[in-house]
């Protein structure tokens, strides 16, 4: 959601500020702002509605030597609380011109807090939640046990806040020191020499250096250019639940790599980002080998113990665990339930300590998943993460993560994130079967170098990017456009529809193929595309012939077909308008395969419409907010 940035060093801060804010233009945004201390006790704030490029330009136009200064911060917003304007972007100041604020997330109770400051005379510039804390902070600096003293005043203000945020502080009479905080939303510090920054994400400051540190639930940071002190809400120290870590990867990857769009190199970086995701998951011992997981605290007894899974995730997370649940239940014969994140706790969900959640986030900051697995531990339930993100939050709270090692995704509509997902889940069902015993060692390493074939494979399904491009200039004008799939085909037809509303904001549905009868097919006519997701005619030799059969309801009432199959699967040719052939592949594993096909169509799509594919409208990377 919101990006936010901080700066405390020798460089110009505004620069500094700037380039990070460009750098997280991907996590969705409405309006943008920068705050610069001068270090003679001028704070100097611009902010603007719209893109980046318009506060750089009233930059330029005011000229940037009024915002000269080594210590600052920025912004880019998501609205939640007032309209997307001038008057509602971020920094935030008191009536003084001395105190400034940016923020992610929600203050709860900022209702009350308004109106006790109104009540004592405040006038508020904004109709934002974030304002208060920035006029409370003010008046803690100015009276009170805490007068004069910078953080303490803003602990203080912590301390009476109700939900979700990340909060970061500068105050002109303290210029070389920057206050933040973190409740629920993403915040790291990033450490150089003689500089610290502090960010919503590390590619805010990877260029200047790799070293960081996590912070942990209710933590505040107070840095300068040379420290950086935690400690909780009350001011104890709190260094020992941080996380310090180095990035393993470099600004280059999250450059666009010649490539016109971020989402277009992430699609050419799949092969790469399963890979990745696999390595190191399977060691050779006597018995023939085994699954391991990155920080597994959940004993094989209580693998073998689980009686029950639940999978909760929002989005393409979501679909990736659709087909978590094809591929636990028929390795373990576990029952699997698959639960939107935002769902999962209203519905009073029948939980113990025999169930297994797994909690699929790419950011591992997202708050439905992130309240799902509260939840899930309050009913003291174990739960396992699949995660892109080192330290986020969703993996400290579990009991065992797997990460997936794709490196940044800058693109909003999640590629190389969501194969690499589904990857990870393949290693959680083969690391309860083999915990089990339903798979013995030699079937496991069987199912595992499958799974490792498959980046191979991924890269030739993307030579067949032309085609598909092809296909997507000619539908490019169409209205609707619907997608069919059976067994592991169907969450494929679901992620093929989203990632076409994300990104050409075109109607499209995805259905089981079996319930066209049901009801969907009477939205076929002339010329409506459907594209289907064919299964293998080896693997799936029934719902072949089924959805060959489908194939012909929909082709008979004058839809133009786009078929997904196995290549060498000629029964399939004559009722396919289009066909896109890939590789060969086991039943459970072709969604790496088929889904690949959909993201290409989708992107290209859109950009046939003319939009920007890597910032789709009112859509946000890293959804931080129920």
């Amino acid at each position: 959601m919101c990006g936010i940035v901080g700066y405390v060093g020798y460089r110009d801060a505004l620069g500094v500020v700037v380039d990070a804010l460009r750098r997280m233009e991907y996590r969705g945004y409405d309006s943008a702002g920068v705050a610069i201390l001068d270090g003679a006790g001028v704070l100097a704030v611009e902010r603007k509605a719209g893109k980046l490029a318009n506060l750089e330009a009233e930059l330029a136009q005011i000229g940037t030597e009024h915002f000269a200064g080594t210590t600052g911060m920025g912004h880019t917003r998501w609205a939640t609380h007032g309209a997307p304007t001038d008057r509602n972007a971020h920094p935030h100041r008191d009536t003084t011109n001395k105190v400034a604020v940016v923020h992610n997330g929600i203050i709860e109770n900022f209702a009350p807090l308004r109106r006790e400051l109104e009540d004592a005379g405040v006038e508020l510039g904004s109709d934002t939640d974030t304002e208060v804390t920035v006029h409370l902070v003010a008046r803690a600096y100015a009276e009170g046990p805490t007068a004069g003293d910078f953080a303490a005043s803003a602990l203080a203000v912590l301390r009476r806040l109700e939900g979700a945020f990340t909060l970061v502080f500068t105050h002109a009479d303290h210029p070389d020191v920057i206050v933040a905080a973190r409740r629920s939303t993403p915040l790291v510090v990033g450490v150089g020499k003689g500089e610290m920054f502090i960010a919503s994400d590390v590619t805010a400051f990877i260029e200047h250096t790799r070293e960081a540190v996590e912070l942990g639930q209710d933590q505040a940071v107070v840095i300068t250019a040379d420290t950086y002190t935690v400690t909780d809400f009350a001011g104890n120290d709190s260094t020992a639940r941080t996380r310090p870590f180095t990035i393993d990867w470099d600004l280059a990857a999250a450059e666009k790599g010649g490539h016109d769009f971020f989402m277009l190199k992430e699609i050419e970086e799949q092969p790469a980002g399963v890979a990745d995701t696999l390595i190191g998951h399977f060691t050779h011992d006597e018995a023939g080998g085994r699954i391991v997981l990155d920080e597994q605290r959940l004993a094989d007894q209580e693998l073998r113990d689980f009686d029950k899974v639940f999978v909760v995730a929002c989005g393409s997370s979501y679909h990736a665990g659709l087909l978590a649940k094809y591929a636990i239940e028929h390795w373990t014969r576990l029952p699997v339930e698959v639960e939107l994140a935002s769902e999962f706790r209203y519905r009073d969900p029948v939980l113990d300590r025999s169930t297994l959640v797994v909690a699929i986030s790419q950011s591992g900051e997202t708050a439905d998943t992130l309240e799902a697995v509260r939840h899930a531990k309050e009913q003291k339930a174990r739960v396992l993460a699949i995660c892109n993100t080192n330290g986020a939050q969703i993996p400290r709270e579990s009991d065992a993560v797997l990460y997936t090692r794709t490196g940044p995704e800058i693109g909003v509509a999640s590629t190389k994130a969501f194969l690499a997902q589904v990857a990870a889940n393949y290693l959680v069902g083969l690391a309860l079967a083999q915990a089990r015993g339903t798979k013995y060692p030699d079937e496991v390493a069987r199912e595992f170098a499958e799974l490792e074939a498959m980046p191979h494979l991924v890269q030739q399904v993307l030579d067949t990017a032309p085609q598909v491009r092809a296909i997507a200039r000619e539908l490019a004008h169409v209205p609707t456009v619907l997608f069919l799939g059976r067994h592991v085909g169907y969450p494929v037809a679901l992620e093929g529809a989203l990632k076409l509303k994300e990104l050409a904001y075109m109607h499209a549905e995805g259905f089981a193929a079996g319930e066209l009868k049901h009801g969907p097919i009477a939205l076929i006519e002339q010329g409506l595309p459907v594209i289907v997701v064919m299964p293998s005619p080896k693997g799936r030799a029934v719902l072949h012939s089924k959805l060959l059969s489908n194939i012909r309801e929909i082709q008979a009432r004058g839809a133009r077909t786009i078929v997904i199959a196995e290549e060498g699967d000629d029964t399939v040719r004559p009722f396919a308008d289009d066909l896109i052939e890939i590789p060969s592949a086991p039943t459970l594993f072709q969604p790496l395969l088929s889904t690949v096909p959909l993201q290409i169509f989708a992107a290209e799509v859109a950009q046939a419409r003319g939009y920007d594919i890597d910032k789709p409208r009112n859509l946000a990377k890293s959804v931080t907010v129920e």
